[in-house]
Formats: C-alpha cells, sequence, structure tokens
C-alpha cells in the first residue's frame, strides 16, 4: 500500500539510476534526523502495541476461554501469516517507490487495525485483526532501513541504527509499565459494556486507545524529505522496463533478493539461522512474562509493570550504549567487528536467558529477564549494520525484509512454540516456567553456535566489496 510517486520522484529515480549517485552530496543532517524521529516515533507505537497485546494475555485467556497453544498462536502466529503472503511484495515497494509513503501508510493500517481490535467478538475475529496488524508492520523495518542508509553517510549509519532502537527500547519499556496501569485502570470498569451494538469486555478499550496514535505517525511521515537513491555507478536495474509483465511480477515475490542470498550463502545462511533461532526464545518470551511471573509467583500485571518497565528501560538504554561501545572497539582491529560482537554478546544472552526461569523470587526473575533483553539489544545495531553493509544497493530493501522475516517470523512463532511445550510437554499451565527453560535451553545455543560459525564468511565478504571499492 503506497502512494505512486510524482513524475519529478520517477524523473529523479530515473536519472540516479543512468548517471549514479557516487558523486551526489549526501542530504541535510537536520532533514536526516527528522526522518528519524519520525521512524523512531513508529517503531515506539508498534511496540508499544506489541507490549500492551502481550500484558493482556491472561484477560484474553479468561475472556475467551483459550488454551496456552491457542493463546501463544494470538500472542505471535497470528501477526506473521499476512506478513507470509504480502512481507516480500510490500518491501519490494520500498526499493521503487517513495519510502516515506510506504512508511506512512503501513503505519496507519497496523494503529488502525489495532483499534479495530477492540471490537473483536470472539477468538477468531482477535485473531483476524492480528493478521492486518501483521500487514501493515511488514514496510517498516525495509522502509526504515533503506530510508536512513541514504540519509547519513556510513561512519553515520552505527549510531543513526543505534538511535533507531529507542523506538523499540521506549516501545517496550512503556509499553510494559503503560500497559500495566491501563489494565489495572480499566479493570475498575463494568467487565462488558455495550458499544455500536457490540459486547466489549473492559480491557479491549486498551487496544482502541493504543491504535489511534497511529494515524498521527502517518501523517508525520508525509512531511519527511524523499532522499536520492545512493545507487553505484554501474548498478543495472533489477528489472529492465522491457521487462514481461510476468518477469516484473516475479520481482515483488523476493525471487531475486533470495537468489542474491543464495550466491553469496556462506555468508548469509549462518546470519539467518542464528537470527531465526534466537528470536524464537527472544521475541518468544515477553509474550508469556506477565503469564510466568503471574502463575509462579502470584503478581499481578500492575507490580509486574511497575518493576519491569524501569528494568526494562535501564536495561535497554545500557545495551544499546554498550553493545555501541563494545562494536566500536572491536572494529578497530576486526573486519568482522560487527559479527564478532554479536556472537560475544549471543553467549551473555544465552546464559541469562535459561537462568531466568530458575530463579527463586519474581524480583530476580524478571531481573534477569531484564539483563536477556540488554544483551539482546547490545548485539541488534551490529547485526542491522552488517547486513546493511553487504547487501546489494539494488535490493537492499528485499534483502533486508527477508533477513527480518526471519527474525518476525520465527520470533511470533516463539510465542506459539512456549505455550505448545507448556500445553503438550509440560502438561500443566502452572509449571510454565519449564516450558520457558526447555525452550531458552534448546534455541539460544544453536543460535549462538551459528553467529559464531558466521564469523569468517562474513570478513572475508567485507573484504571482497572492500577490493571492488564498496
Amino acid at each position: 500500500m503506497a502512494i505512486a510517486p510524482t513524475g519529478h520522484d520517477t524523473a529523479t529515480e530515473a536519472e540516479h539510476r543512468q548517471s549514479g549517485t557516487a558523486d551526489l552530496p549526501w542530504p541535510s543532517e537536520r532533514a536526516g534526523f527528522y526522518a528519524l524521529f519520525c521512524i523512531v516515533f513508529a517503531t515506539f507505537l508498534t511496540f508499544f502495541d506489541h507490549t500492551v497485546f502481550a500484558m493482556l494475555a491472561e484477560r484474553m485467556k479468561t475472556s475467551f476461554g483459550l488454551s496456552d497453544s491457542a493463546l501463544g498462536f494470538v500472542l505471535g502466529p497470528a501477526s506473521v501469516v499476512a506478513f507470509v503472503f504480502v512481507g516480500i511484495p510490500l518491501a519490494r515497494l520500498v526499493d521503487i517507490f517513495p519510502r516515506k509513503y510506504v512508511l506512512s501508510a503501513g503505519i496507519a493500517v497496523l494503529g488502525t487495525i489495532t483499534a479495530l481490535g477492540g471490537l473483536a467478538q470472539n477468538f477468531g475475529q482477535l485473531v483476524g485483526t492480528r493478521l492486518f496488524v501483521g500487514a501493515g508492520g511488514s514496510a517498516n523495518g525495509p522502509g526504515s532501513y533503506s530510508l536512513l542508509a541514504d540519509y547519513f553517510r556510513p561512519l553515520r549509519i552505527p549510531l543513526v541504527f543505534a538511535l533507531l532502537q529507542l523506538g523499540f527500547i521506549l516501545g517496550s519499556a512503556v509499553g510494559t509499565w503503560g500497559g500495566g496501569q491501563l489494565i489495572a485502570w480499566t479493570a475498575t470498569w463494568p467487565e462488558t459494556s455495550e458499544f455500536l451494538g457490540l459486547t466489549i469486555f473492559n480491557w479491549q478499550w486498551i487496544l482502541i486507545i493504543i491504535g489511534l496514535p497511529g494515524l498521527l505517525a502517518a501523517v508525520l511521515f508525509l512531511f519527511v524529505k524523499e532522499p536520492p537513491r545512493r545507487n553505484p555507478p554501474d548498478m543495472k536495474p533489477l528489472v529492465p522496463p522491457t521487462a514481461s509483465f510476468g518477469r516484473k511480477l516475479l520481482a515483488f515475490t523476493g525471487f531475486d533478493a533470495m537468489r542474491a542470498i543464495n550466491m553469496r550463502g556462506a555468508t548469509f545462511y549462518p546470519l539467518f539461522a542464528a537470527l531465526a533461532l534466537s528470536a524464537i526464545e527472544s521475541q518468544g518470551l515477553p509474550a508469556w512474562r506477565v503469564p510466568f511471573i503471574s502463575r509462579t509467583y502470584g503478581w499481578d500485571e500492575a507490580e509486574i509493570g511497575n518493576l519491569l518497565g524501569p528494568l526494562l528501560l535501564a536495561a535497554n538504554l545500557l545495551g544499546i550504549t554498550l553493545g555501541g561501545l563494545f562494536v566500536s572497539r572491536l572494529a578497530k582491529k576486526y573486519k568482522d567487528a560487527n559479527i564478532r560482537a554479536t556472537a560475544i554478546i549471543f553467549t551473555c544472552a544465552t546464559v541469562c536467558a535459561i537462568a531466568a526461569p530458575l530463579m527463586p523470587s519474581g524480583e530476580l526473575a524478571l531481573a534477569f529477564m531484564a539483563l536477556t533483553s540488554l544483551f539482546g539489544l547490545a548485539g541488534a545495531p551490529a547485526q542491522n549494520a552488517a547486513i546493511q553493509r553487504i547487501a546489494p544497493n539494488e535490493m537492499r530493501g528485499q534483502v533486508t525484509a527477508l533477513y527480518l522475516f526471519m527474525f518476525t517470523f520465527f520470533g511470533a512463532m516463539g510465542s506459539w512454540v512456549i505455550g505448545a511445550v507448556s500445553s503438550y510437554i509440560v502438561g500443566d499451565p502452572e509449571l510454565i516456567w519449564q516450558a520457558l527453560l526447555i525452550v531458552a535451553a534448546v534455541f539460544m545455543p544453536a543460535a549462538t553456535f551459528f553467529m559464531w560459525r558466521a564469523i569468517k564468511p562474513y570478513r572475508e565478504e567485507v573484504e571482497r566489496l572492500e577490493a571492488l571499492g564498496r
């Protein structure tokens, strides 16, 4: 979903494709930081929505009579089913249309559908809204990274990508605290109320409230100045203008990006595997924090939010700072610093993820969860920068989309995996801590192995690109 470029935009893109942009002056950093602000704000709203929605888990379970496996499905996989079918085609729009319009449309759809989730009358309708939430957010990552990479000089990118994580940090932390407060507030209302002839549970009003700011973010994107794409002089169009309709349609499937990735499989595949395996635990865990702490230690959502919110804020800010410093220090010595640093950080995250469900108190469990988040976020900018460094410019949006797809899809599956382990292996919902332990002990060590395995091929790819002057 995007607005077609104007004639001026089309001419500008065509001109850059023909002449290259190696000598093109860089855009104003002031305009770049406004674009960064819009992206951070949209990212904040996205993760605020995800975090608050996860905190409603026990309310949804009670209101709709769900099992842990069904609850795990709506908390995760339901939001990526549509992503599977439309995520890559939408990412292709990032490569050919003004990215600000793609980002604006995406956050508008996400906010609107989130609000409509507050009107769901049954489990099936609730699942339906999460399908469209996933579709609305599918172009956000590729569009954001592509836009910023054309706004800021390469030496600025690690800092910019680190600042980009503020959206996730604040969305997760404020969502955890604010979600607890919203749940406590709406819990004082009547259990159900009538609205537009529909019966609404009190917790559903929270979805309506948190969805509306997405429309504001959509408007802010319209004031972003689209930067020219900095394509190398010898770059050929991904799809020639004379190509058949079938060939142009094929470009929207991600085929070209997958072919480019396969040509450098030794470099890309270990990174993809590490991201996918780690996402199952790291993204599945947040969906089950409230049920785990509530069932294991007897806390309610407000108590969890009051402690976990500040812990996550401090841990994530510290993580993004230490991660950036750590990568910068390694970069003075290693060409593979991005991946080498991530492998070390993954090792620390693995230890904390396994330890968290074994803690004797809720406070210690939340502290180790915060530490897991700290290490997870510390490695995020380096991973993202690594992909941008080696992805072909002409299909950067789709390569990034495929990489983020591994994170999104397997991360969303993580909540279902934990729920399924709880329902079918552990067998007792009150022992949810065992499900968290099993998932962490299986997936995190495997992810860490693949990240270490990626160091050498990534270094060789960087050296190859440097020899080509890139």
